[in-house]
């Protein structure tokens, strides 16, 4: 009766097993497809720079609440959610940290932008 009941777990054991790997492989391949696709829609180096600071420039708009890339209006925001999560006045770091993410990953876009347009000058002079 130890030997069925030995039989029974082990088998239980590699069917949970193989669902857990199987469901493992189905997310890893879910999340490089999701790359992929993300990787596509931005351009080469905003993806990179998406990569590098761990925050798209979608996510750090959000977190800024600015539409489109106007230096003003992100130092404006940046300021002001910097300020308000500061850990002395009761804020929080965690949201502290991500508006100082945010801000670097929009910092990074204006200047792959800036980049941009001035290599497009020199392209429209030749």
């Amino acid at each position: 009766q130890a030997k069925y009941l030995a039989q029974i777990i082990l088998v239980g054991a590699q069917v949970v097993g193989r669902a857990f790997m199987r469901a493992l492989r189905q997310e890893l391949a879910a999340s490089r497809a999701a790359a992929d696709a993300r990787g596509r829609s931005e351009r080469p180096q905003s993806a990179a720079a998406s990569r590098i600071t761990g925050i798209s420039l979608q996510e750090a708009q959000q977190i800024l609440n600015v539409s489109n890339l106007n230096p003003e209006e992100i130092q404006k925001n940046y300021d002001h959610l910097f300020k308000v999560n500061d850990k002395s006045v009761g804020g929080s770091f965690y949201l502290q940290s991500k508006v100082v993410r945010a801000k670097e990953r929009l910092d990074e876009e204006l200047r792959i932008q800036a980049k941009d347009e001035k290599e497009k000058g020199r392209k429209a002079e030749t």
